[in-house]
């Protein structure tokens, strides 16, 4: 299903009555996003507010935005959208503060082994004697496990407080 379309969002939520919703839909490729950037905002932006709705709506227990590192002081379309997700978050938190679903926000640096991750194409480059690819040279790239992602959205989901964001040190 797509995150834009509200029915079908609302027939999963109809259907599966979940407790605890993890948002990790979103384009999150960097390049592509530059020259779709409507499609971005559609997906990431107006996608990310179908959902909140609607676990307000279901009264769905957490909410849980799975966001990036790049969501800080944003360089790209990306950023950007995933930036104004978390805002929208953050707005409906403190506006629904009375609402029994509670909003988490986690962001993430490059998580090693996962199938967005930039490790294997970094390795390929390398293999090649390539130089590597980056998308500016003001950006810093941040890496966790898998364990440690895992850990970090569960652990944001057992906190009180709604409409904050959680990220590892990973500096």
């Amino acid at each position: 299903i797509s995150i834009t379309d509200e029915n079908e969002l609302n027939k999963v939520f109809n259907d599966f009555k979940p407790n605890i919703v993890f948002h990790a839909a979103a384009y999150k490729h960097v390049p592509i996003l530059e020259t779709n950037p409507i499609s971005a905002c559609q997906n990431n932006i107006l996608g990310s507010v179908n959902i909140i709705k609607n676990c307000y709506e279901h009264n769905i227990e957490k909410f849980i935005l799975i966001s990036t590192d790049k969501a800080v002081r944003p360089t790209n379309v990306m950023g950007a959208t995933k930036r104004f997700a978390e805002k929208i978050s953050m707005s409906f938190a403190n506006n629904f503060k009375d609402r029994n679903t509670k909003i988490y926000i986690v962001r993430f640096g490059n998580v090693i082994g996962s199938a967005g991750s930039v490790i294997p194409l970094f390795n390929e480059q390398i293999k090649n004697k390539e130089a590597l690819t980056i998308t500016h040279p003001d950006i810093t790239r941040y890496f966790m496990k898998i364990s440690e992602a895992v850990g970090l959205v569960l652990l944001s989901s057992t906190f009180k407080t709604s409409g904050n964001i959680y990220f590892l040190n990973m500096g």
